[in-house]
């Protein structure tokens, strides 16, 4: 493996060798993992699953997993593909449209995985760069590419973009729209997912995780929505078994208690305005997030100092040392102990630069 992928693939979730400890005292805010625990529903219907079933192979096509997201999220099985995690449907996207030199455009910065992905199946990087507000670059839809990536809520600015300006986008692009909704279940707006487009936009792929808002990122699951042609296509594609046995249930009993999620989401909206908040107050701008995460920018200051000192004091955020966003901090919703910690240490930090 080149040096460049293994770069980029260490880079995905925020790794840095030597900041996944095991130590219990660290506060972990640097990979936008859920501080609550998932529904015990999913942990009781994983005790039941493990038995001697486990020598079966899986559902080939999720079956049961498609019918229950298909009445959680008012669509049809077939408008349904599941993954072992978004980044696995992210795969699959690639390799069902994109060949060598096919275009595929994205606003910057953005989640670093798209770059991976495309220079594996040699396609063509055409990236826009964002306005300062995050809103969607005019520029974008102009590209005419074969692939069409927008994060929505964005890492790692937490900002949204519109339900207009996306159906908008997809109906002006020349090729597929995917919109990747990791973060869209901590908006603010219920109305915030491009979910009910699937329906009238025949181009539009839409992408969920079950590692953010259910808790569950060590299952690996994911879910891609779009038209039946759009999906039946990428299940051609798709490993046969691509979920295990114990991803399939724990994603079913999840989704069979949103009552658990949903109240988890408040307590994380608590807390991210509550950060947000702390961290004006010590001079940062703080953008508007709609995801379990906040970007604080302290302007043409470079944040790697500060990164470095709250490590030393095994508290982890992410410090992105790439043009254009060295002046920031990326920091996930922690518990509000974890969040009280922070601002405490930040704040102690600001007053002794030195030291």
């Amino acid at each position: 493996m080149s040096a460049y992928f293994r770069r980029n693939i260490a880079a995905l979730a925020g790794y840095v060798p030597g900041e996944q400890p095991g130590d219990e005292n660290v506060i972990k805010l640097n990979t936008n993992e859920n501080p609550y625990p998932a529904s015990p529903r999913v942990f009781a219907a994983l005790r039941k699953a493990i038995n001697s079933s486990l020598r079966l192979y899986p559902e080939p096509l999720a079956d049961s997993l498609r019918a229950v997201a298909a009445s959680v999220y008012g669509v049809k099985p077939e408008n349904i593909l599941a993954g072992n995690g978004s980044d696995e449907i992210l795969s699959i996207i690639m390799r069902s449209f994109i060949g060598p030199e096919d275009r595929v455009a994205f606003p910057v910065p953005t989640y670093s995985l798209y770059d991976t992905l495309i220079a594996i199946q040699q396609g063509e990087r055409i990236s826009v760069d964002y306005p300062a507000d995050f809103s969607l670059p005019e520029a974008l839809v102009a590209q005419n590419a074969a692939l069409t990536l927008l994060c929505n809520p964005n890492s790692p600015s937490g900002t949204v973009v519109s339900l207009q300006d996306i159906e908008r986008l997809a109906r002006a692009v020349s090729g597929i729209l995917v919109i990747d909704e990791a973060y869209v279940d901590f908006a603010e707006s219920e109305g915030a997912s491009s979910l009910p487009l699937i329906g009238r936009l025949p181009n539009l792929i839409v992408l969920r995780t079950f590692s953010k808002s259910f808790s569950l990122a060590g299952m690996r699951i994911g879910l891609a929505f779009a038209s039946e042609e759009i999906i039946s296509g990428m299940m051609k594609v798709k490993d046969s078994y691509n979920l295990n046995r114990l991803s399939l249930v724990a994603a079913t009993a999840a989704l069979q208690d949103m009552p658990w999620m949903t109240r988890n989401i408040r307590r994380i909206q608590q807390s991210r305005r509550q950060l947000s908040a702390g961290l004006r107050k010590m001079g940062f701008y703080v953008y508007p997030s709609h995801a379990n995460f906040v970007m604080a920018r302290k302007k043409e200051q470079n944040l790697k100092r500060l990164y470095e000192r709250l490590k030393s004091q095994k508290i982890l955020v992410r410090y992105f040392d790439v043009a254009g966003l060295q002046d920031c901090l990326r920091i996930t919703v922690g518990t509000p102990q974890e969040i009280q910690a922070l601002l405490k240490e930040m704040k102690a930090i600001g007053n002794n630069p030195t030291t």
